[in-house]
């Protein structure tokens, strides 16, 4: 696909239509399960919240922050990739924030906009903001605190990972692009089709410089379909990359394996803890993959940039971030209630926790705290002005 054409794949893609597909969310989010949150902050980048949280949310629990991709929205990306059933089954909360059409005539996130990439402004401050309301208004562990998206919302990820390493625990990228290459529409292209080729130091300084982070860094999954004409699976290879030079490992595996059918490379710090990880999903287009998780249980639906292939991606990325040792329990267990026809969620779990607590945390991240006028917005957050992206 040239230059040209990708560029006229994306002017094309369509528009989100508003109340009429599953795709599309109401101010409660989809069927109830996810609720619009306002007055997080500043939010220069002109985002929205939503966000899901369990009944009996217990003490210190984790956080799980979800970026669309283009053409999606907070609640369809939620269905599709099936983050709020895995949040309900084991015991965490979600943050899902929105891109808006007046920041991008696609509803991607601008990955690729230097005022909505740096630390303190635009869109990745606006999800900062949106965290701190989390921690504010629920009993989140600092510590557990990962982020996830497809598509933009991975490229999007690759921001929050670099500009706030501090804030993070780890990520997952799917078919998304490494950090800091692309400062521009033309380039964000250029880098979807066709990336240039960068050594792991120049790759790996994008992201020191990105913050005065010193470390302990996120640990980071990537997935990537090999036969991805959207993003060029070469943008994989270049997060891994990026990330094994920041934590300063070399390209070669530790290990490799095969998980559903698809091979999966792992390598891990001194301390023996998985710190990068691959999935290259054979054949596989555009979009995150779908499946069954470990317990025999569907997470998603198939959907536009959502594929069956076997292998549950949220249910492994959970597992990644340390998630999935332990089954909650509501207190009162109940069947769900589904408005919508062609969606059937999974009644909530009744049988007791099966495992006791992770003899080890991931790796603590830094303590530093912004000050209060951080979450304000008075002294992070620089004004915003919203672009269409075509």
């Amino acid at each position: 696909m040239s230059l040209a054409n990708n560029i006229n794949f994306l002017r094309h893609l369509p528009k989100l239509s508003h109340g009429t597909q599953w795709f599309s969310a109401s101010k409660d989010g989809a069927n109830g399960r996810l609720l619009e949150v306002s007055g997080f902050g500043s939010n220069p980048g002109n985002l929205r919240m939503f966000s899901f949280v369990p009944d009996d949310l217990k003490n210190d629990s984790a956080l799980v922050v979800v970026l669309h991709g283009c053409t999606q929205n907070a609640a369809g990306y939620d269905v599709g990739a099936g983050w709020s059933t895995l949040a309900e089954r084991y015991g965490f909360a979600l943050l899902m924030p929105q891109q808006v059409a007046s920041n991008n005539a696609n509803c991607c996130f601008n990955w690729f906009n230097p005022e909505d990439t740096a630390r303190g402004s635009g869109e990745a401050c606006s999800i900062r903001q949106m965290i701190y309301r989390m921690l504010r208004d629920h009993r989140i562990d600092r510590r557990r605190i990962f982020v996830t998206g497809l598509s933009a919302g991975g490229a999007m990820t690759s921001v929050m990972l670099a500009t706030y390493p501090d804030a993070f625990a780890g990520g997952a990228i799917i078919a998304g692009l490494p950090f800091g290459l692309a400062t521009n529409m033309k380039e964000a292209l250029r880098d979807m089709f066709r990336p240039p080729s960068h050594s792991a130091e120049v790759l790996g300084d994008l992201v020191r410089r990105a913050s005065q982070h010193k470390g302990p860094w996120p640990k980071i999954s990537v997935w990537h379909g090999s036969a991805d004409r959207t993003v060029n699976p070469s943008n994989a290879n270049a997060i891994i990359k990026q990330w094994l030079d920041v934590h300063q490992l070399s390209a070669t595996p530790m290990s490799e394996a095969t998980v559903d059918g698809y091979p999966r490379r792992i390598w891990w710090n001194a301390e023996g803890e998985t710190v990068v990880e691959s999935y290259t999903i054979n054949n596989m287009s555009h979009g995150t993959p779908l499946g069954i998780g470990e317990n025999d249980e569907q997470y998603g639906m198939k959907g536009a940039f959502l594929i069956e292939a076997g292998i549950s991606s949220s249910y492994h990325i959970a597992k990644f971030f340390g998630l999935t040792e332990r089954i909650h329990k509501p207190k009162e267990a109940e069947t769900s209630v589904v408005d919508h026809p062609s969606i059937v969620l999974p009644r909530r779990l009744t049988r007791t926790e099966t495992a006791d607590r992770p003899e080890h945390r991931n790796q603590a991240i830094s303590r530093n705290r912004c000050r209060r006028g951080h979450y304000q917005g008075t002294d992070c957050c620089r004004s915003h002005e919203v672009r269409p992206f075509v």
